[in-house]
């Protein structure tokens, strides 16, 4: 890229800016997609109060004057799933770890689990510092216990910050951001000023139909569903969205579609409301349901549905 295009993408750069990389690790469902949006300000990755929610490995890229923070969100790192699914997801997280300038390890208020154990021990391959962020902390009652609580994890690995706050209220975020700022090197910007994610608007709309299904329905499917976008195409500044949700028994086809299809329509009527605020533009969605038996454990299956190591 020639110094040109350079000043093009940011005119503010200078010898003083910085830019690096930032991966966001954790075990399941202890808030990294949350930190993300909040981080960004706007919504790129799903979220739901769900293990495994995350799937995918996302980037989020926020520009200012002085710098650009590329933040990748990665999915929980986890014990036990021995599906292709599983391991996919896995590797996707581990493989975030080495060659980022920073690593945010998060974890759940005043919970310390085997899997923080397991995420703990995968962070032997950070080359860069690594930070301990105790999430949630809104959620905790009686807060004379969370100072102790710090001084404790503190002594299990030698952590360049350790930072509690809430990803949700958006308490301690800006002091995270700015311990962050502090340790990226000098360099010029990565992106585009105005980009802030690398995930085209197709991977968007599969995404937020699935966050649907995750919040309704994770009791009856937990981990059984996904979706893949069969078409997407811009006619008139309407984007025509045709979407397959599929699932791995013909039970699970019932419970999504629901008795007289409501179930169905309330997915695509919520999904739909999400993608016209992201594309900020109408949406025509249409929605269909159907079996693809053991896709989950798979491995051609996921790479075809596009579950792709990057």
């Amino acid at each position: 890229m020639s110094d040109d295009e350079l000043k093009q993408m940011m005119p503010n750069v200078d010898k003083k800016f910085r830019c690096g990389y930032v991966a966001i690790v954790g075990r399941p469902n202890v808030g990294k997609s949350t930190l993300l949006n909040r981080i960004l300000g706007q919504k790129i990755s799903i979220t739901a109060n769900r293990p495994q929610t995350t799937r995918h490995r996302i980037i989020g890229v926020k520009t200012t004057p002085t710098n650009q923070v590329v933040y990748v969100d990665t999915p929980g790192m986890h014990l036990g799933g021995k599906r292709a699914i599983n391991r996919y997801m896995n590797r996707a997280a581990n493989s975030s770890i080495a060659d980022v300038d920073v690593v945010i390890f998060v974890v759940d208020r005043l919970r310390w689990t085997e899997e923080d154990d397991n995420v703990l021990q995968k962070l032997e391959q950070a080359t860069g510092p690594v930070f301990l962020v105790v999430n949630k902390i809104d959620g905790i009652t009686r807060k004379e216990s969370l100072l102790p609580h710090l001084q404790d994890i503190s002594q299990r690995r030698n952590f360049s910050q350790v930072i509690p706050l809430s990803a949700q209220t958006g308490e301690g975020v800006d002091r995270l951001e700015q311990a962050v700022d502090e340790l990226l090197p000098e360099s010029g910007p990565f992106f585009p000023k105005d980009q802030v994610t690398d995930r085209s608007e197709r991977f968007m709309a599969a995404e937020l139909v699935r966050e649907k299904l995750v919040r309704g329905l994770a009791q009856e499917l937990p981990y059984s569903t996904t979706v893949e976008i069969e078409k997407f195409t811009v006619e008139n500044d309407v984007r025509h969205i045709h979407a397959v949700i599929w699932v791995e028994r013909d039970g699970q086809k019932g419970i999504i579609i629901g008795k007289q299809g409501k179930q169905l329509k309330r997915i695509g009527e919520q999904a739909r409301k999400d993608m016209e605020r992201a594309f900020d533009g109408k949406v025509f969605l249409q929605l269909w349901v159907k079996v693809r038996q053991g896709w989950a454990d798979d491995e051609r299956a996921l790479r075809s549905l596009g579950y792709q190591d990057d």
